[in-house]
């Protein structure tokens, strides 16, 4: 077992270096911001370094003075977020740290205990924050002992979504290589919040059912990662076509198979006949003609939920559980998402919530939430020496974040890691599942080089 650690050897605040931002007005959150519960996603990039101008000195200045002129166009991300409503104060910066490991990056990514992977990160994973003044990003560079490096980042999910993160990372890619801030094109940043406005006050029933959705309480929930490679998938979604007239992506296939998986683990677990519910993130970006918004940063996906009788097990064939989670992302139709925008989408969002608050007050469903990172284009970040060598999105999640899947594809893109939390029950079972271990490779090392 690798004895890692990470020893911290500076902080610092990177601001802004226009001086005008700190005159800009505060920056109205979305709706579905003020929605979102005040918790922390990550994600790490490593790069294998080689060359002899890329020392740990040259990439630390690269990467905090291309920060720090990305900020000039990402200004929000160096204020902070008040009163769930807006942000202001953009000369707070971002806190930066720099960190040494004691260990070569190719030593590191051939093991496999995921909970090593919080020592990259400059904040815990999905964990409760319950400040009033919350930071939206937060970065950590890494030095391995051969030179390679790991950029580790968290931010407040108030205002970042997969969308928003590429966009950041896209923009300050672009500028460490070479480019001046100014010569980077980037319009419609507030965007989102003109097409989906902030309430001036939400409903705390509102507040506390979003919060139920993401969090359950202590119920130990672990991380795991399980990968499928290009064959694998190439069976399920085979499988999972079923009698659909279209085969399944490979998300949906992977969806499907692993929420059926669950509803195994469950029935294991009790004879209870509660509904299972699958809900999907759902990117309203590019499902509206409005260009704009693919450049607007903030939260702008909603959720596609969908229920199967845990106690049939006919409804629970593959081909039927992915026709139900492709309907429900299916009903996000041009009449829907019409009624979203505006003060009309309080409604509309408003009876989703409502629905939601009814079946956690008396079902008490088994939920199982969806996200999918594999169109984000992550390995393709190259901040001046290269691509990523690998990429993770978090390490081990705080034991009160109830059960998610995010898929990220693999380096060469034919396969997809499927990163698992589950309580720990569930994770057993799934674990010792033949069928499921038939498809997928449980704990595989991190990558190689």
């Amino acid at each position: 077992m690798l004895n890692f650690e990470v020893d911290i050897f500076a902080r610092e605040i990177i601001k802004p270096s226009s001086p005008q931002i700190k005159g800009m007005k505060p920056f109205k959150l979305t709706f579905f911001d003020q929605l979102t519960p005040a918790t922390n996603v990550t994600n790490i990039l490593f790069y294998s370094i080689s060359g002899t101008s890329f020392t740990p000195a040259v990439i630390l200045h690269q990467l905090k003075t291309s920060l720090s002129e990305t900020l000039n166009i990402l200004y929000p991300f160096a204020g902070r977020i008040k009163d769930n409503m807006f942000i202001d104060s953009f000369d707070e910066g971002v806190p930066f740290v720099s960190a040494q490991a004691g260990c070569r990056l190719s030593e590191f990514l051939k093991h496999h205990e995921v909970k090593s992977l919080n020592k990259l990160l400059p904040c815990p994973p999905f964990s409760k924050e319950l400040k009033n003044e919350v930071v939206p990003l937060l970065c950590q560079a890494t030095i391995f002992a051969c030179g390679g490096i790991a950029i580790g980042f968290g931010g407040s999910h108030k205002l970042i979504d997969g969308q928003t993160y590429f966009n950041l990372c896209n923009v300050w890619r672009t500028i460490c290589r070479g480019s001046h801030y100014r010569d980077v094109g980037f319009h419609g940043l507030a965007e989102g919040s003109k097409v989906f406005p902030p309430l001036n006050e939400v409903p705390e029933n509102y507040l506390s059912t979003m919060e139920n959705l993401w969090f359950q309480g202590s119920h130990n929930y672990i991380t795991k990662r399980f990968t499928f490679d290009a064959k694998s998938i190439t069976e399920l979604r085979a499988i999972a076509k079923g009698e659909l007239e279209a085969t399944p992506s490979r998300v949906q296939a992977l969806s499907g198979f692993i929420w059926k998986h669950f509803m195994a683990a469950t029935r294991t677990m009790s004879a209870s006949s509660k509904p299972s519910i699958a809900v999907q993130a759902v990117n309203l970006r590019p499902r509206m003609n409005l260009p704009l918004l693919h450049k607007s940063i903030g939260n702008l996906f909603w959720f596609a939920s969908c229920a199967a009788d845990i106690a049939d097990e006919t409804s629970t064939e593959l081909f039927e559980l992915v026709k139900l989670m492709r309907e429900s992302v299916e009903a996000f139709d041009d009449e829907y998402l019409n009624s979203l925008q505006g003060e009309q989408g309080f409604e509309a969002t408003g009876d989703l919530i409502n629905q939601l608050e009814t079946l956690f007050s008396h079902e008490k469903p088994d939920m199982l939430a969806f996200s999918s990172w594999c169109d984000l284009r992550l390995y393709e970040f190259d901040f001046g020496w290269g691509k990523p060598q690998w990429v993770a999105p978090f390490g081990e999640v705080a034991s009160d974040f109830r059960n998610l899947i995010v898929f990220l594809p693999t380096k060469c893109g034919k396969g997809i890691e499927a990163w698992t939390t589950l309580d720990e029950r569930r994770m057993f079972l799934l674990e010792k599942d033949a069928e499921f271990l038939k498809f997928a490779s449980p704990t595989p090392r991190f990558s190689s080089l």
